[in-house]
């Protein structure tokens, strides 16, 4: 099933010219109303009339985090405030959020744009959606939301934390559709386990699950634990928040971004240079149709590769890989890129070992150190010493063998690391960098 065929369905011929239709419209709207972008524009030697086919696009300067917060709180906006109906910042930053507005048709675009998404995982009118993402100045919970209501479905705005109480709602209401990180939907299974409610008991089919990298071995550990389909959703507040692509249910094999609205490129995270399809990178997007907030080429930090093979689901969208991490996720440890999806892929292949860890960075003298603190299950931790130290020779093997570098391994009791409610700490850096 498609939200919207026409939209969803375009040969790549039309989908460009409607890109390039946007890009010069948003250029010289943007160029015209913020005093910031015309600065940036012109200090790149390129002005809106240059713009006459989409790869001139690559001429137009980038877009930072840094920019917004030197913009901050409404310098980036392209509207007047009373034009602004709903405001959301960013969380989890050190310093000033970055704040980003909606007109009131930016708000029923977002709203169109997580229906789709909907429908792209397998939802439909008649589910039941359970949306565990946070509410307030966080995107997730009202894009989610929104969404919802505007796909017909009926939506539980459960908002994150008090997890039992999620549980009973979920059993009582019939919930049929679970939206929350990946890390809070293995810990709704751990508390579903210790009360003893099996998931088949309950109504849930599919989980659309974002807001922090995970990877293929606990897609697959969610599905089996909650006996659910799972599916990868993605945005950023500063690009709109959740809706910018999904993957599909037939073939889960990478998310669709809704192209007729952000314009993504992947670039090489030091140079800047654009790659072709196939080569990861850092994901760069141009909103196409945003009204208050538009954002021209902004660097996401995140790690993937654009998929152009099509898809059996019917979509025309290019899709991306799910995201593998972030540059700025990234540990340099003595020289190495470590990404904790990377550790997170051994451990989850490793039997005995649960879904929780925490990597500890520390530094001894001039050598920076990795140690993972891991869970295992009851019947592993129960075992004699010698089969531990075991278990722990080889997490420590296969993560050198993948990564080329020494990574401790404490193994831990089940339920000792803190569990969470929304994005988990997965890294706790104790350097002085």
């Amino acid at each position: 099933m498609i939200w919207n065929n026409e939209a969803e369905t375009l040969s790549r011929d039309a989908l460009e010219t409607l890109q390039l239709q946007r890009l010069k419209s948003l250029i010289t709207r943007v160029y015209s109303a913020v005093p910031y972008y015309r600065q940036k524009m012109d200090q790149a030697g390129v002005a809106p009339s240059d713009i006459s086919n989409l790869s001139d696009s690559q001429r137009l300067p980038f877009t930072t985090k840094e920019d917004l917060r030197l913009n901050y709180p409404f310098g980036l906006f392209t509207v007047p405030l009373e034009d602004v109906v709903r405001v959301h910042a960013s969380s989890g930053t050190t310093g000033k959020p970055t704040v980003v507005g909606y007109t009131k048709e930016d708000i029923v675009t977002w709203a169109e744009l997580m229906a789709r998404a909907l429908v792209c995982a397998g939802a439909h009118k008649g589910d039941m959606i359970h949306n565990s993402y946070g509410y307030g100045l966080f995107t997730g919970g009202l894009g989610a939301h929104y969404g919802a209501e505007r796909l017909g479905a009926t939506v539980i705005p459960m908002s994150g934390g008090n997890t039992r109480r999620q549980i009973m709602i979920m059993q009582d209401f019939g919930s049929t559709v679970l939206l929350c990180t990946p890390s809070y939907a293995l810990n709704l299974a751990e508390v579903m386990s210790d009360i003893g409610i099996e998931p088949s008991s309950l109504k849930l089919k599919v989980g659309i699950f974002g807001a922090e990298p995970w990877s293929q071995n606990m897609k697959e550990e969610i599905e089996r634990k909650l006996n659910i389909d799972a599916v990868d959703i993605y945005g950023l507040s500063e690009v709109i928040g959740p809706g910018v692509s999904c993957e599909c249910i037939e073939e889960k094999g990478g998310l669709h971004i809704f192209e007729d609205h952000f314009m993504a490129e992947v670039i090489n995270p030091d140079t800047g240079e654009v790659l072709p399809p196939g080569e990861t990178g850092e994901l760069v997007f141009t909103t196409l149709t945003k009204e208050a907030f538009p954002v021209i080429r902004y660097r996401t930090k995140d790690l993937t590769k654009l998929i152009t093979k099509p898809c059996s689901c019917g979509r025309t969208f290019y899709r991306m890989q799910r995201v593998t991490g972030r540059t700025d996720d990234m540990l340099i440890i003595r020289g190495v890129n470590v990404f904790p999806s990377q550790i997170e892929h051994v451990l989850m292949s490793i039997k005995g070992v649960e879904p929780h860890y925490q990597l500890i960075v520390d530094r001894k003298g001039s050598l920076d150190t990795l140690e993972a603190h891991v869970e295992v299950s009851e019947e592993i931790f129960s075992d004699e010493i010698k089969m531990l130290e075991g278990l722990s020779r080889t997490i420590e093997k296969e993560i050198k063998d993948l990564l080329g570098i020494t990574c401790k391994i404490k193994l831990v009791e089940p339920k000792t690391i803190q569990r969470s409610e929304g994005k988990a700490q997965r890294v706790i850096d104790n350097r002085k960098i």
